[in-house]
């Protein structure tokens, strides 16, 4: 098993692990990310930063639990550090809780520090070559797995951990199994390393042991102390202390002596490790500790404590005598062999080609050198550096911080595009959609549904005020490009010589007036849709713009040489025929066939008769809103009479009735004397054959409101159009003249006219 593992379901790819990792040993998973076994060197940092936890020691405890049982005897080893977690209990009491959990002896790992001493002073006498210090797993692995050429540097000598299993298991001839005990997360790698095998059987760290101790349930400080085995170190006790290797192995040091170096933690050991590479220094000897505050300050250290309470808690234990029992096997062991050999594990990684570093670095907008920021927030000291790891899996696009606020800001860009967009659709139409039960209407929006998801030009047919645009935001609102804009232009509303102009942009200068460059419309629409009304109305000219649009997807603006590509879907309205405008010239064909792809024709509202009651309360919902004016409903009449009027403005017209008729009612419904007399009129018509189901007052609205319209057109003809003198010639005052013919929708010019064209 690897001796550290990803808990891929609390992974969350915050890349703390990949900043963090020294050596860059953590590829990039789909929703994880996981440790690469070839490149680790154990030092643990990805287990102290990884927020979620998800990086964890492979558990020892169950093995650890097998061989206790197993019936061979174990012997236990204490790490040189474990004072300085065991804080709460005597090296007396944890022996005793040791042996409670079946192991046979409890030694202390010191006593591998005074094994390999003499072979360290043996190995600086004789130098020739800067030398690495070997006992730390971490800087060994460091060098063979990412510095090969210093392998050779490296001083041939175990570990005081592999020292101690194989005196151990020389002692007992192999028959017992030795469990090491530490806070060396790196020991771990070493007890699997091909080098070092079997010396070993398993490393335990301070809190799986203590783990192991609350599930048996032993109380540590309740025990009666017992005494340790083997021979008692001395010197060796203050190994795990910062410089405390020279003083165990009898090095003198001086603080001024260049010589010696010594480095303990990350950076420094990076920095000592690089600069060796380079050849830029050469001391004779190099003691690296790849933990900070050296192997009391391990990844598995206490971290209730601080480093000067576990280096106090260290130094008392080495002052202190404790209870030792010798078996006169150790004092007559032999020695036993402490060199070892280093392997060149270095793996490969592939080399990008310069077009991919580029590739790589354009995905996260770096286009030129000034874009490269170098801000390391991805763990990498630069974008190309981060680009390479990219394409070795080793980083992700999405580790970029500054892309990331990039895209953020983009994005917060198109919110805010979209609601403003949004915003502006409901200021203009509210929740304005088409309303209608009759056959017509679900036929219209049957049509509208199938096509809108698709990408097809559609040509919307009708009269005048049927609901056009209405259906054209209907086709948006189901295209795939509803969250785009849509871009609507009356072409009847401009100009021709603007129309161009607003339709495809134009060029500084291009014409008078044309004070600065104007992109248009068909590129504001870009990624959406735009709406064309009226589109028999345009020029030849525009027709053949239109159709290289069309055909080519591209616009050429006013004044401009270049073409611009577009991506838009064109809805074009007519209430005109085509085909006529094909057949007289003043339509092109071959526009009208590429307009003429899908073709929806809304219904004049003579054909809905069954929604205008419908419709009627859905305007009168709008006017209600609009005009804040209570109203409780249209009486039966006016609906009555709405139902068998034609309409000549279909829909428009009906919602302007409507809400005139709201603004004229003085109670809370609309009656049919608030509708303007054609429909009172109509009504009338429909009435004569059913006067006997009628009472005399609503039979006789009708007729007086018609011929109160009558006299009034005779005094306004007679007074040839002039307000004023009709009134005079009425007899009523001026302004209860101008409220009748409010109340019956004329004007005074509009019969002095009528007069005229008669005559």
């Amino acid at each position: 098993m690897y001796p550290i593992v990803t808990i891929t379901d609390h992974c969350r790819k915050c890349y703390s692990c990949v900043r963090s990792c020294p050596v860059k040993a953590i590829k990039v998973e789909k929703s994880y990310t996981e440790i690469i076994a070839e490149r680790c060197i154990g030092c643990g940092n990805c287990m102290s930063h990884c927020p979620q936890h998800a990086k964890v020691i492979a558990d020892n405890v169950a093995v650890t639990n097998a061989h206790l049982s197993s019936g061979e005897p174990v012997v236990a080893v204490l790490g040189c550090s474990f004072p300085s977690f065991f804080h709460h209990c005597s090296p007396g009491q944890l022996s005793a809780g040791l042996r409670r959990l079946g192991f046979v002896e409890v030694h202390e790992g010191a006593s591998g520090v005074e094994l390999i001493a003499g072979e360290y002073r043996d190995a600086i006498d004789n130098a020739k070559l800067p030398l690495i210090s070997s006992h730390c797993p971490a800087v060994v692995d460091l060098v063979e797995r990412h510095y090969p050429q210093l392998i050779e540097n490296l001083v041939g000598v175990v570990t005081h951990m592999v020292a101690m299993g194989r005196f151990l298991k020389q002692v007992w001839e192999g028959k017992a199994k030795v469990i090491y005990i530490s806070s060396c997360i790196a020991g771990k790698f070493e007890v699997q390393a091909e080098q070092t095998k079997g010396a070993v059987d398993v490393l335990l760290t301070y809190r799986e042991l203590e783990s192991i101790f609350k599930e048996r349930g032993i109380d540590l400080a309740t025990l009666e102390e017992e005494p340790l085995d083997g021979k008692e170190p001395h010197m060796g006790r203050i190994f795990p202390l910062s410089q405390g290797s020279f003083q165990a192995f009898g090095i003198e040091v001086d603080p001024l002596d260049t010589e010696v170096v010594t480095a303990e933690g990350e950076v420094n050991v990076m920095g000592i490790i690089k600069d060796l590479a380079a050849g830029r220094i050469s001391p004779k000897l190099v003691d690296l500790r790849f933990c900070y505050d050296g192997c009391i300050g391990g990844p598995g250290r206490n971290q209730a404590l601080t480093e000067f309470s576990r280096r106090n808690l260290v130094i008392s234990h080495h002052r202190k005598r404790i209870p030792y029992r010798t078996s006169q096997a150790y004092l007559d062991a032999a020695p036993v062999s402490l060199s070892r050999t280093f392997a060149d594990k270095y793996a490969k990684l592939p080399t990008p080609k310069g077009g991919d570093v580029k590739k790589i670095l354009h995905a996260t907008n770096k286009f030129t050198q000034k874009d490269e920021l170098n801000c390391r927030a991805c763990g990498y000291r630069t974008c190309r550096e981060y680009a390479v790891a990219v394409f070795q899996g080793l980083a992700d696009l999405e580790m970029c911080l500054p892309h990331n606020l990039q895209q953020l800001e983009e994005e917060r860009g198109r919110l805010i595009e979209k609601y403003e967009l949004a915003k502006r659709e409901l200021d203009r139409y509210g929740d304005e959609f088409i309303v209608g039960s009759d056959r017509n209407t679900l036929e219209v929006l049957d049509q509208i549904k199938q096509v809108g998801p698709t990408p097809t030009t559609v040509l919307v047919r009708g009269e005048s005020g049927t609901g056009k645009e209405l259906a054209a935001r209907a086709i948006h609102r189901y295209s795939k490009r509803n969250d785009k804009p849509l871009v609507t232009v009356n072409c009847t509303t401009i100009t021709d010589s603007l129309l161009e102009s607003e339709l495809f942009g134009h060029k500084k200068g291009s014409f008078t007036g044309a004070i600065m460059e104007k992109k248009g419309l068909f590129e504001a629409a870009h990624g959406g849709t735009i709406f064309l009304d009226e589109i028999g109305d345009i020029t030849p000219k525009l027709q053949a713009e239109l159709l290289r649009v069309l055909d080519l997807g591209e616009v050429r603006p006013v004044g401009g040489t270049a073409a611009k590509r577009v991506d838009v879907r064109l809805i074009a309205a007519t209430n005109k025929s085509l085909e006529d405008g094909v057949r007289e010239g003043w339509f092109r064909e071959d526009l009208y066939y590429r307009l003429n792809v899908f073709s929806i024709t809304m219904p004049p509202l003579r054909e809905r008769v069954e929604s205008i009651p419908q419709l009627a309360h859905y305007f009168l919902e709008k006017a209600r809103k609009k005009l804040n004016k209570h109203i409780d409903g249209i009486e039966e009449r006016a609906v009555s009479a709405m139902v068998k009027y034609p309409w000549p403005g279909n829909i428009r017209e009906m919602q302007n009735v409507i809400e005139r008729a709201a603004v004229l009612t003085h109670d809370e419904i609309i009656k049919l004397g608030n509708l303007p007399l054609a429909f009172a009129e109509s009504y009338a018509e429909e009435a004569e054959d059913v006067f006997d189901l009628r009472s005399f007052k609503k039979e006789r609205e009708p007729h007086v409101l018609r011929v109160e319209k009558k006299l009034i057109q005779r005094y306004l003809a007679d007074a040839g159009g002039n307000v004023s003198k009709a009134a005079q010639l009425a007899n009523i005052p001026r302004r209860t003249f101008y409220r009748l013919l409010a109340k019956h929708g004329l004007k005074g010019r509009t019969i002095r006219a009528r007069e005229e064209a008669e005559d």
